[in-house]
């Protein structure tokens, strides 16, 4: 009998969510974004807690999870009473260069997301919801080897954090490096830039700043001098690895950028990935850096061409960095960049990465609303 009554309870909610998703779907003839507005698995599963809910109060016992039901996380990525590093002149997210992997895991746990990056090896990025942003790579050794955050989680045996004035960097660390040395070979910086290089604890310490908020402290990246130099050239090789690295990581850092300005943040379009790939391609293929490709297309008639529907569309473009973390703050300087990459009204966003045959990368970047 309980069986029986339990049957008859599924068909009416059955009928009752089909019935609310029959009339609040919204008629939209763009499949890709139909199935991103609409999501029939949260209904299914709201049915199915429900209907497991009122059968265990009749049976009397507790609700029991699906078998296929993952737990939720014992602890989310909080800010960490941030303290004084004990090592290192910098620290991020109370981590230093040179601590393991297993100390790190035990603390943090999993990354959100691994990707390559230009040292061979790995950036892994940890967040919530892009709150607490941070990124780490570890050496051959499983040693921290590279840290990296655009976010308030720097501390430092000086007076530096987000926010610091260049002036006080510059009066704090003393004067930064004008060039590298790879083997035989120096690279020079260029002399107008918006970060400092600094030698520091044998770490390559790069210093950002925002020349739109009166040239403080916006991200610091630190790297090994030991990763550093294994480097054999200021430019990695191609990979596909690579490009996919660059791609994520160009999005996760403009994610990071958006949340530290109050905005909403972006959800990633694979579609529009393709337009841009495609065009980071033909630009590095064919030697210019437009947003008009070489047959008059705009970024809304390439868009257009690959059937992507939309109400608000923009692009940016950046070449010869060699890395996504000085593309972005690249970009962030341009002020027509900046404004797209905080502009509120952007919903999907798609990274397109390509090499030229000098490993030069050309990145591009699609943002639209439908």
């Amino acid at each position: 009998m309980r069986r029986f009554f339990v049957f008859l309870l599924c068909l009416f909610l059955i009928w009752t969510v089909y019935d609310k998703q029959l009339y609040k779907a919204p008629v939209i003839d763009d499949i890709r974004s139909n199935i991103e507005k609409i999501d029939f698995s949260a209904a299914i599963d709201t049915l199915y807690d429900e209907i497991n809910q009122l059968a265990g109060q009749l049976n009397g016992v507790a609700e029991q999870p699906r078998q296929n039901e993952q737990p939720e996380p014992i602890n989310k990525l909080e800010k960490p009473n941030l303290s004084a590093p004990a090592k290192q002149m910098f620290s991020v997210y109370n981590i230093e260069i040179g601590d393991s992997k297993e100390a790190v895991e035990q603390q943090i746990g999993a990354p959100k997301r691994s990707t390559a990056n230009e040292y061979g090896t790995e950036w892994n990025a940890y967040h919530d919801s892009y709150q607490n942003f941070f990124m780490l790579a570890y050496d051959e050794n499983d040693k921290v080897a590279g840290l990296y955050t655009s976010q308030d989680l720097i501390t430092s045996t000086k007076d530096i954090k987000l926010g610091t004035p260049k002036e006080t960097v510059l009066a704090q660390l003393g004067e930064p490096l004008s060039q590298i040395r790879k083997g035989l070979v120096y690279f020079q910086f260029q002399e107008k830039r918006d970060y400092d290089v600094f030698l520091l604890d044998n770490n390559y310490v790069t210093i950002f700043y925002d020349i739109h908020k009166n040239n403080t402290v916006t991200s610091m990246q630190i790297i090994s001098k030991e990763l550093e130099q294994a480097k054999q050239d200021f430019y990695a090789a191609e990979s596909p690895q690579l490009r996919e690295g660059f791609e994520y990581q160009l999005f996760d850092l403009t994610n990071a950028t958006r949340v530290n300005h109050n905005l909403p943040i972006l959800t990633w379009d694979d579609q529009i990935k393709e337009t841009a790939r495609k065009h980071s391609l033909d630009m590095a293929e064919n030697n210019y850096f437009n947003h008009t490709n070489l047959e008059g297309q705009s970024p809304f008639d390439r868009m257009e061409e690959d059937a992507i529907s939309f109400t608000v569309a923009g692009e940016n473009l950046a070449s010869g960095q060699f890395s996504s973390i000085f593309a972005h703050e690249g970009l962030m300087n341009s002020l027509g960049h900046r404004e797209n990459i905080l502009k509120p009204e952007y919903e999907f966003l798609g990274v397109g990465v390509a090499f030229n045959p000098e490993a030069h990368p050309y990145y591009t970047e699609n943002f639209f609303t439908d």
